[in-house]
């Protein structure tokens, strides 16, 4: 599939991730410059810029965070390349500062904003809205909602970006980004990625003097915007009878399958692909030609709020009905959702047939660790050492598992990078000791920063970095500290235990977590100082390992025959995904068994052997 995006030729359909259209799209429009922090569910699109790059004309990086990325991809523009930056939906608060500010200055070369929306909180801690930040910064927002407009609106939004020398933003939800549809190419031409910057200080450099003349010139720049999106071809308008819909992003998906499995009634539609700036002219004549509008949108009453605005301004006697018990305002819509609403629009009665639910007392499978995870071994270590008694300061990562029992290691989280800082506050104001964790990446993101600031306000915190050697949870993307990445070694790794003594932090112990005794013993000595403590955990993840360094695990796990009930009291404790309970003792699964050898450690009864 990689080597398909790379094909010169126009033609199709190919069968196409919304992530992959994304490449493809930005490749159609000679994008020069990608920068990403990987999220979820954005990752694909900056991982496949990553494999193609070797033989690609474009230069692509991974930075250490989103506020990084935006600033590499905004320079990159500045000097007339046409670049794109792509994040989940909270990355783009990381970034949210430079944004706001390439947005007065303009971005000559092209610049275009990948949020990935997580309506449902699929993998996220929360399901922001970032079409507020469209208005916010003052960004014309594009909303696909197939495979194919995924590549359309990422080539169109690079092109648009450069023309108006403004950054754009690509804003897409969960569902987008991973389906999966034909879609047609245009012919690829050659990436731009060199450019020139010409220098203009009056714009580019926003002291308050330049600021002032920009803001002006930004809504300007909205106005022509706004004009030219009353005909564009993004946004359709079709059907006909006096009850209409207006939807934008995926849900016009949903809308459009809810009409066909009604029988397609009599009703008008007005798709908006490219939803801001509003089209309000457009909007008002549909307006003026239906009874009743009903808005169809995830999320947050964005479209909504404007158009009963607009709708109160012209004196318009339409009805307009939006979020309600019908459309929630939190949550991932669905077909059967949207039927719902049409139903209720329509004057239908709800159907009388149950809908399909699961058995009840299904046995409940919680997420977890994977076997051989060495975040286990050192949660586990920790909770041997500190057990209730301290408070745990937890962050974004796959290691936030730890918060579910019987590890039971994340009392708290607040965002990325917020474990050391946040954990600080928590130690200075209460009298528990506080462990805080992060991850690597995490690390590097943005947690070396609240390191800096517990060593400099002298607080008392031990810190145990998980470092696994990639950025685990969003698909094994390298990060400045790891030695080897999907498409070679890292010829420059960035050693952690140096940044932490260039910190400042006295006391450090450096532990391989799946040796158990040595990690109590580091945990415990550290546990008896004050400040600043740091332990580095540092084991590669057991997936990483297998798939990426080529490891095999020689040894299985196995109870030792007739000793199967003295050992549930692990299976208790570690919770492996290899352990399972049968005729009421532990056995391990050993095609599961990872070869950790955890619990050989900790388990009397608990051996090893050669795998077969």
């Amino acid at each position: 599939m990689n080597e398909l995006l790379l094909s010169p030729e126009a033609g199709g359909p190919h069968l196409l991730l919304g992530n992959e259209a994304i490449v493809r799209g930005a490749l159609e429009a000679g994008v020069g410059f990608v920068s990403c922090y990987p999220g979820t569910p954005s990752s694909e699109v900056p991982d496949t810029f990553f494999r193609l790059s070797p033989k690609a004309g474009y230069s692509f990086e991974y930075s250490v965070n989103e506020k990084v990325a935006m600033e590499v991809a905004g320079g990159a523009a500045l000097a007339g390349v046409p670049s794109l930056v792509t994040m989940k939906h909270v990355g783009v608060n990381v970034a949210a500062d430079p944004m706001m500010t390439l947005a007065y200055i303009g971005t000559p070369g092209g610049l275009v904003i990948l949020s990935a929306d997580d309506p449902g909180c699929h993998s996220s801690q929360n399901e922001q809205d970032n079409r507020i930040y469209a208005r916010l910064g003052g960004l014309p927002c594009f909303e696909p909602a197939s495979a194919q407009e995924a590549k359309d609106m990422t080539r169109e939004a690079l092109v648009l970006s450069a023309r108006l020398g403004q950054p754009v933003l690509l804003r897409t939800t969960t569902r987008v980004n991973h389906l999966r549809g034909p879609v047609i190419f245009e012919a690829l031409p050659e990436a731009r990625s060199k450019g020139r910057f010409v220098k203009t200080p009056g714009r580019f450099v926003p002291i308050p003097a330049v600021a002032r003349t920009r803001h002006p010139a930004l809504l300007s720049a909205l106005t022509d915007m706004k004009n030219e999106n009353e005909s564009s071809s993004w946004n359709i308008r079709h059907g006909q009878g006096r009850i209409g819909f207006i939807s934008s992003g995926i849900s016009r998906a949903y809308l459009a399958d809810a009409l066909e499995g009604l029988g397609n009634p009599q009703v008008q539609v007005l798709e908006l692909g490219q939803s801001y700036p509003l089209p309000a002219s457009l909007i008002l004549d549909f307006l003026r030609h239906v009874d009743l509008a009903v808005i169809v949108e995830e999320l947050e009453p964005v479209m909504e709020t404007e158009i009963r605005a607009l709708a109160q301004e012209h004196g318009l006697a339409v009805k307009i009905m939006g979020k309600g018990p019908r459309l929630p305002r939190t949550g991932e819509y669905s077909v059967r959702i949207v039927i719902a609403a049409v139903r209720q629009a329509l004057g239908m009665p709800d159907p009388e047939e149950s809908i399909c639910s699961a058995e009840p007392n299904l046995p409940m499978r919680p997420p977890n660790l994977c076997a051989g995870c060495p975040h286990r071994a050192a949660y586990y270590a920790v909770r041997q050492v500190y057990g209730d008694e301290a408070v745990y300061s937890s962050d974004i990562g796959c290691y936030t598992l730890g918060i579910l029992p019987p590890l039971k290691t994340a009392d708290f989280l607040l965002c990325m990078g917020s474990s050391i800082s946040a954990g600080s506050g928590a130690a200075r104001a209460g009298s528990d000791p506080v462990v805080a964790f992060i991850g690597d990446s995490t690390f590097f993101h943005s947690g070396v920063t609240g390191l800096i600031n517990a060593v400099h306000n002298e607080h008392d915190i031990l810190l145990v970095i998980l470092d696994n050697r990639t950025t685990a949870m969003t698909g094994h993307q390298p990060h400045p500290g790891v030695d080897q990445t999907a498409i070679g070694p890292n010829p420059r790794p960035v050693d952690i235990e140096k940044i932490v003594i260039a910190c400042g932090v006295e006391h450090i112990r450096v532990v391989k977590p799946l040796n158990y005794k040595a990690t109590v013993k580091a945990l415990e000595e550290l546990k008896a100082l004050s400040g600043v403590r740091v332990l580095i955990a540092k084991d590669p993840c057991t997936l990483f390992a297998r798939r990426i360094l080529g490891r095999k695990p020689g040894q299985v796990a196995y109870v030792v025959p007739g000793r199967e009930k003295d050992c549930l009291p692990l299976a208790r404790d570690l919770a492996c995904p290899a352990f399972f309970v049968h005729d009421g003792g532990l056995g391990i699964d050993p095609l599961i068994c990872a070869g950790c050898m955890l619990c050989v450690q900790v388990g009397e009864h608990i051996k090893a052997k050669s795998r077969s």
